[in-house]
């Protein structure tokens, strides 16, 4: 349906080499736009290109550490001078850090200091340098959309996961902030929300959610218990939303915190 297409439309997408970030860079090269792949690791980098290439889609990489300003200024250089402008910043790098984790058997006395800064900068900084630097390339255009990665953890903190739940609530504010910020300033068609995904199986939270032998962990039946569908997320599972808010469909929607967690924000646990 065109309301929904996002074909030919310019996206730039940090963490695209992620379990996540890899299934949308795919899927919305398949739909038809030029995807933009920002990320740390060359190889990775490559691979996801070529393999988006070889598949008859749209893709270019560009190497940058999102918690460094130079770098992703850096790449927005050379983004501009190919491309010119963007329609779609996704932010999807981010992630948790295990010194800022305090486990069952730990109190807030073990929790490294040094640890939290550096979830708040891979979270929070990681989020809002790509918002600050490529907006510059959505401006001539009089129009911009940036969809942020929040959590269930920023709106109920969960145990253990200290540093990362702080940060995600930052990302919800400064969606909300942004969202004013830039209507307030550059118009009516600058949008910017986030999607807060529930409870997805990932590399970095296996462990913590499943056994070796694929069990449920006490932590990963207790999600499940209080998940009205009664199973993690897919990573499929965020095509539809996000495809609705890169698109036009969405047009009218900006400052929002859309879950995607098969229920769990809305289920009390009785």
């Amino acid at each position: 349906m065109s309301l929904f297409k996002v074909k030919n439309k310019k996206i730039v997408i940090t963490g695209a080499t992620g379990v996540l970030g890899e299934t949308i860079t795919n899927y919305l090269a398949k739909e038809g736009a030029q995807v933009i792949i920002i990320g740390r690791t060359p190889s990775k980098v490559e691979k996801l290109v070529d393999k988006i290439r070889t598949a008859g889609g749209n893709a270019d990489g560009y190497l940058a550490d999102v918690t460094k300003e130079d770098q992703v200024e850096r790449a927005a250089t050379l983004i501009r001078k190919h491309f010119g402008t963007i329609d779609v910043l996704i932010n999807m790098a981010g992630g948790n850090v295990s010194e800022a984790i305090v486990q069952p058997n730990q109190t807030i006395y073990d929790l490294s200091i040094e640890a939290m800064r550096k979830v708040m900068d891979l979270n929070y900084q990681g989020t809002l340098i790509p918002c600050k630097v490529f907006l510059e390339l959505m401006l001539p255009k009089g129009e911009g959309n940036i969809i942020n990665i929040s959590s269930m953890a920023a709106s109920r903190p969960m145990t253990r996961v200290a540093g990362y739940a702080s940060a995600k609530a930052a990302i919800d504010n400064l969606t909300k902030w942004l969202s004013v910020e830039l209507c307030s300033k550059h118009g009516e068609f600058f949008r910017v929300n986030a999607i807060a995904p529930g409870f997805f199986l990932t590399e970095q939270n296996y462990s913590l959610l499943k056994e070796s032998n694929g069990n449920l962990t006490q932590r990963g039946d207790q999600i499940i218990s209080h998940t009205p569908m009664k199973r993690f997320g897919e990573p499929e599972d965020l095509l539809g939303t996000l495809q609705w808010l890169c698109s036009d469909a969405s047009k009218f929607v900006t400052g929002t915190i859309i879950p995607v967690d098969g229920g769990f924000s809305a289920y009390s646990g009785v």
